[in-house]
């Protein structure tokens, strides 16, 4: 896979914590300082449902993605209770195997999150007012990319040195 492939994930994740957090802290100094503000003065309150909002939305790109990323880079958890001690090519079907069960689920997860995505298409958030396709959307692309990155893995077996999951 190209590199500058690979990057585009890492980058939305990125840009993602970066947007989470500073989402995060809007919501705390609207809730605890301009809310305390407005109550003190006798003020009408300011409205802050929006951050929640954005901030499912932002965990559930971020996750889906980030899970993606993970596969890619073979660092989620592993068990090695049984299969180190198979020979070298059971080890590597075995880890094809694996990643075919990955990229099921990756599949799994993009077809149910296109049909939420219709389902839910003429549905709004409350306080934004955004499509709620926009959520189910992050199940679509994260499958997608668990999809890809299974297949990847898939003809790209680790170095020999390397452990095979």
């Amino acid at each position: 896979m190209p590199r500058f492939l690979a990057a585009v994930p890492k980058f939305a994740v990125t840009a993602l914590i970066i947007f989470a957090i500073v989402n995060l802290l809007i919501g705390v100094v609207l809730r605890y300082v301009v809310g305390g503000i407005t109550d003190y003065f006798d003020l009408d309150p300011v409205p802050f449902t929006w951050v929640e909002e954005v901030g499912e939305m932002s965990l559930a790109w971020l996750t889906l993605i980030g899970a993606a990323i993970g596969i890619y880079q073979r660092s989620h958890f592993t068990l090695h209770v049984f299969v180190h001690r198979l020979p070298p090519i059971a080890r590597l079907w075995i880890n094809r195997f694996n990643h075919a069960l990955i990229v099921g689920v990756g599949l799994l997860t993009a077809w149910y999150g296109y049909k939420l995505c219709l389902l839910n298409n003429t549905l709004h958030t409350p306080g934004l007012e955004l499509n709620l396709a926009w959520l189910y959307a992050s199940a679509v692309v994260g499958g997608v990319l668990i999809a890809i990155y299974g297949l990847v893995m898939i003809f790209n077996p680790p170095p020999q040195g390397e452990s095979v999951h």
